[in-house]
């Protein structure tokens, strides 16, 4: 588990400062927002506690959606359009004056996971998942972002003669992905012009809720979360009596040596001094019955890379491992990849500009430089077409101590109602800044 143990340094916090005091001292707008914040901050976790009770897979979020569309609609927004890459919703809010577009994202979608949290709101729903019944739940905060990105929605809506330039906010269905044989997720919403066609994006925002001290805000610029491959590799071998497996090819036998030796290429093949890199197969199957050896296997499983070179080199090793070990038993070996997720890269120059307004927003003291994260966002699809910095939410329980708290993606995942403040008060102050100093 994540700690975001490692606070901003005096330097770090000093360059800050001085990098946003000029954008401070013209526009100081930390009043109006923590004003219209505690407005709304008991909204926010009503509809959190509602998208909670009532979550939704991905690309199926139709509830999820109209409730906020019927949000934004009823806060006056200048465009409100549903139905992007097929669930998602967009809201435009224009400024009283002219300027640039900012962007703010939140995901929308839950897990096929079955909620063991026992809070009084928690999820009962049970939905089809690739073919199978499963239950479903926020296990990874979605209804948090969406709450606070709702709760943002209001407060810069309460204060439109302080804006230059407009908003876009982009509620995104399927950012864990979506279902078999179809498509969606941030990868969908750019190509279908989310960036452009609300006015050109010019820098994009976002959050994400992870278990830390509540309220507090980590920041990493560059590389903060790992590039994604998903990877599937198919064993053939010769089907026979498994009294005589030497009358045949065992692909089990072989699926068992290869699962043991890429785990050895992040170690022993790469420069680990460059980029950390983790192989990890998760799914196994092959076979009907226990005297039969079959004639193929498939393994299932992800990658994780922060550096494109180590990237590259580690597919290459990986499908040499995978073939060679195959030939030496006598079969044969098929290796797919492909990129789920690119890097979530916050630009470094958009780090060093914005990092000031969420001092501002929460206070230093609420402001840490958090670690290298191996799971993956697809946030980085729009990073990859704009500059953009994705930011952590702690959301620990008030009293967690030393109780270790649960990952995101556990049946026990607890979001602590009480830091959404923190969160719509730093996309609001990233939001006005942004625009205030591109008018500057």
């Amino acid at each position: 588990m994540v700690n975001f143990k490692h606070a901003l340094s005096g330097l770090m916090l000093g360059t800050f400062m001085s990098a946003g005091v000029a954008a401070q001292d013209k526009a100081d707008v930390s009043v109006d927002i923590d004003r219209l914040t505690s407005a709304v901050s008991q909204k926010a976790i009503a509809w959190r506690h509602d998208f909670h009770e009532h979550p939704e897979l991905s690309n199926r979020e139709f509830r999820t959606a109209k409730v906020i569309a019927d949000h934004l609609t009823d806060l006056g927004f200048d465009q409100v359009v549903t139905g992007v890459a097929h669930t998602g919703v967009v809201g435009v809010l224009k400024g009283e004056h002219d300027g640039p577009v900012v962007a703010l994202r939140s995901d929308m979608d839950a897990l096929p996971v079955t909620e063991q949290t026992g809070l009084p709101f928690a999820s009962k729903v049970m939905a089809d998942y690739n073919g199978k019944q499963v239950g479903v739940m926020h296990a990874c905060g979605h209804d948090a972002h969406m709450s606070v990105l709702m709760g943002v929605a209001e407060v810069l809506s309460g204060m439109r003669d302080q804006i230059n330039g407009s908003v876009v906010f982009i509620f995104q269905p399927a950012e864990e992905g979506p279902p078999r044989g179809e498509t969606g997720g941030a990868k969908l919403m750019v190509e279908e012009g989310v960036l452009t066609k609300y006015g050109e994006v010019s820098a994009i925002f976002g959050l994400h809720v992870w278990p830390g001290p509540p309220g507090q805000i980590s920041y990493r610029a560059r590389g903060a979360m790992a590039a994604a491959d998903s990877l599937r590799i198919t064993v053939k071998g010769e089907q026979t009596h498994g009294s005589s497996p030497w009358l045949g090819v065992d692909p089990i036998t072989i699926a068992g040596q290869i699962t043991s030796a890429i785990q050895t290429i992040p170690s022993r093949s790469l420069d680990i001094t460059k980029a950390p890199s983790v192989i990890s197969i998760g799914s196994i199957h092959g076979g009907v019955r226990g005297n039969i050896i079959p004639d193929e296997v498939t393994l299932e499983g992800t990658i994780r890379t922060f550096d494109p070179d180590v990237r590259e080199a580690l597919l290459a090793r990986l499908n040499k491992t995978v073939t060679d070990i195959a030939t030496a038993g006598g079969a044969t070996a098929e290796v797919e990849t492909f990129l789920a997720a690119p890097l979530t890269y916050n630009d470094p120059a958009l780090t060093a500009q914005m990092m000031p307004s969420v001092v501002k927003a929460i206070g230093a003291q609420n402001v840490v430089e958090g670690p290298l994260i191996m799971a993956s966002e697809d946030f980085s699809e729009f990073q990859a077409k704009v500059p953009g910095l994705f930011l952590f939410l702690g959301i620990n329980k008030a009293d967690q101590g030393s109780v270790k708290p649960a990952p995101n993606h556990s049946p026990f995942f607890y979001v602590n109602d009480d830091a959404l403040t923190s969160g719509i008060k730093t996309l609001s102050t990233l939001a006005v800044d942004y625009l205030n100093a591109q008018r500057d």
